[in-house]
């Protein structure tokens, strides 16, 4: 199974979004074994859902609050994303880490919450440069990854993104890939056992039409959580091209 993620950030108006169905469910053809999905901004998600949940794709949410309900002025629960049309909620991205202090402790919960809610969870984990200068890439991710051991086995999507290579065209090369999804891969075994082998595991960094392909056939890379490169609905159905290929 393959599956590419559009992660829109904090990007695109309804007449943008509009536009991006458009040209997106003009040119899609559902592919065996490929998985579309989009994250938009939370005041798209119902249109995004009515538009593309006919044709398959999911809408995924970029984040959501632990709690079901109450007092939390500015959040959104996961009833609240999966009343709006979101099958899946990213949890833990490096942006929401580094500018809003989210953290393992708080990201324990919301897991859960999600999976109570019947919704993906997919944890975005990754080492920033410095981190891996200093050679503590695995220890890093080791730690991130820890909160399974007590989420224990369920629905759950892992993207890998080397903050380093965020937006900034930098991309991390195949064999540092390669290197880090086999590792996952041997936490999640060590943390969940066989429920380990079965967790499909993303890779995003300035993921584009032209290294995305190369990137598919790294071992364990099993698609792809594309940030700028998804914005141009054109650009992402080449993606999922590409995933139907490799």
């Amino acid at each position: 199974m393959r599956r590419v993620v559009a992660n829109w950030k904090m990007n695109h108006l309804k007449k943008d979004a509009a536009a991006f169905c458009d040209a997106l469910l003009a040119g899609y053809q559902p592919t065996a074994g490929v998985a579309a999905g989009i994250a938009p901004p939370y005041p798209l998600l119902p249109y995004l859902a009515e538009r593309l949940a006919p044709a398959g794709i999911a809408v995924y949410a970029q984040n959501a609050h632990a709690e079901p309900k109450g007092a939390y002025t500015g959040e959104v629960s996961m009833a609240q994303l999966q009343d709006a049309g979101c099958s899946a909620v990213l949890l833990g991205h490096s942006e929401r880490r580094q500018y809003f202090g989210e953290t393992e402790a708080t990201l324990l919960p919301k897991l859960r919450a999600a999976r109570a809610q019947g919704l993906l969870p997919m944890l975005c984990i990754g080492e920033t440069l410095a981190q891996r200068d200093a050679g503590a890439t695995l220890e890093i991710l080791r730690a991130q990854l820890a909160i399974l051991a007590e989420a224990g086995a369920g629905p759950l999507a892992i993207a890998y993104e080397p903050v380093w290579a965020i937006g900034t065209g930098r991309v991390a090369t195949t064999a540092q890939i390669g290197e880090v999804h086999a590792f996952i891969r041997r936490e999640l075994v060590s943390l969940l056992g066989e429920d380990g082998r079965g967790i499909l595991i993303l890779y995003g960094g300035s993921v584009t039409p032209d290294n995305f392909g190369e990137i598919l056939q790294v071992p364990d890379v099993a698609g792809g959580l594309v940030g700028g490169a998804s914005l141009e609905a054109g650009k992402f159905l080449k993606l999922l091209e590409l995933a139907s290929h490799f």
